[in-house]
């Protein structure tokens, strides 16, 4: 098949696993054509069967805003005429399945039918869904797609709950690679970060205010009182600088790794013995995945998809959002006793390969084929 994708090029989520699954159907034999404003960050250098297909929006003074949406619609239409798509994958709604239901349109008009599958990722329902403008939008966009995912049965119930939707909704979990996660701890970055033995937490995230690292910090703060500790935090955004204030008001900064924004955390998973999630709002909780494929435990809360993946007392531990105290407990509980947290470990590494790539994309490629035999009929 053709596959053209359209995604963030991001640190995200979306971002990211589109580029994945992108990658992953291009070393089946798939064609895979990237449509976005700029390489995806996961893309890295060149592979078989991929394209990148660069969206310029040209700045003009009639606009105060540049028209992406319009300019992205008009990408999707001239890759899809030239180089002969079979389908469309959009990662989130707005403004990707708006733009491919223009593009549809127009290639409509030149007897050209290209089907549009959206896949619905977390914010483009959590946060837009709370804004009223931009549900007849939403609504229409997924209605008009040809077939539809989500990424946990939570997101597909806040989808239905949030917005007029009478599609059918597939969910199609986000996945890893396990393969690239059964590699030996770095032990040279290890003592680099814990030169006396110190027990390693991590967190990684946008650094945006739904994250809550803050609370990340305070856990910390508790934490290291009992049990000598480090924390390493990786990622950048809007909060960080209050993140950065309150290590100083905690007097924790000198245990407090701040990575900044890393293309590939797999060696600083590595070495961790804990994962913190406090999260408001998780659609699925990749970052969450991502540990525990590495054999980390997973401390989170247990809002949206975040209970289809951690599992409370297995694979980690989980709290109510906002409770600090409840976390420490949870994190001492398993920092306290080795023999429990390299069962945790064992058992967290076992729970992320129902998450293979290996299982994932065959149903994205069963979809794929699905769409394709009703759009024929």
């Amino acid at each position: 098949m053709k596959i053209g994708i359209v995604c963030y090029p991001t640190f995200g989520g979306s971002g990211v696993v589109a580029t994945e699954l992108g990658i992953a159907l291009a070393a089946k034999g798939h064609q895979i054509h990237f449509i976005t404003y700029n390489q995806p960050v996961r893309l890295g250098s060149f592979h078989k069967n991929i394209f990148y297909h660069e969206v310029a929006v040209a700045e003009y003074p009639l606009f105060e805003y540049p028209p992406y949406e319009l300019v992205l619609a008009s990408k999707m239409v001239d890759v899809a005429m030239h180089e002969k798509l079979d389908l469309l994958h959009v990662h989130y709604a707005i403004p990707h399945a708006s733009a491919a239901y223009m593009a549809k349109q127009i290639l409509a008009e030149s007897d050209i039918h290209l089907p549009v599958i959206t896949t619905l990722h977390g914010t483009d329902i959590t946060l837009l869904g709370r804004d009223a403008s931009f549900e007849p939008v939403i609504s229409f966009a997924i209605n008009k797609s040809d077939g539809v995912t989500t990424v946990s049965n939570s997101l597909k119930n806040d989808t239905y709950k949030l917005f007029g939707v009478n599609k059918d909704i597939s969910v199609i979990p986000n996945f890893v690679c396990m393969e690239q996660y059964n590699m030996p701890e770095n032990t040279e970055l290890r003592e680099a970060h814990a030169p006396n033995g110190e027990k390693v937490l991590v967190h990684i995230s946008n650094f945006r205010a739904v994250k809550r690292v803050e609370d990340v910090v305070r856990v910390f703060a508790e934490v290291r009182k009992t049990v000598s500790a480090k924390l390493v935090l990786v990622g950048d955004g809007p909060e960080r600088s209050r993140v950065e204030q309150l290590c100083r008001e905690l007097k924790t900064c000198e245990d407090v790794i701040m990575l900044g924004k890393l293309k590939d955390p797999t060696e600083v998973l590595s070495i961790a013995d804990l994962f913190l999630l406090p999260s408001e709002s998780e659609s699925f909780g990749l970052a969450a995945l991502e540990a525990m494929a590495a054999g980390v435990p997973v401390i989170s809360t247990n809002t949206g998809g975040l209970p289809e993946v951690n599992r409370h007392g297995v694979t980690g531990m989980m709290s109510d959002v906002g409770d600090v105290e409840d976390m420490i407990k949870n994190t001492l509980y398993l920092l306290d006793n080795e023999a429990r947290l390299n069962k945790f470990k064992k058992q967290a590494k076992e729970r992320a390969y129902d998450f293979d790539l290996g299982k994932i994309l065959p149903m994205y490629e069963q979809l794929y084929q699905d769409v394709l035999n009703l759009v024929q009929l």
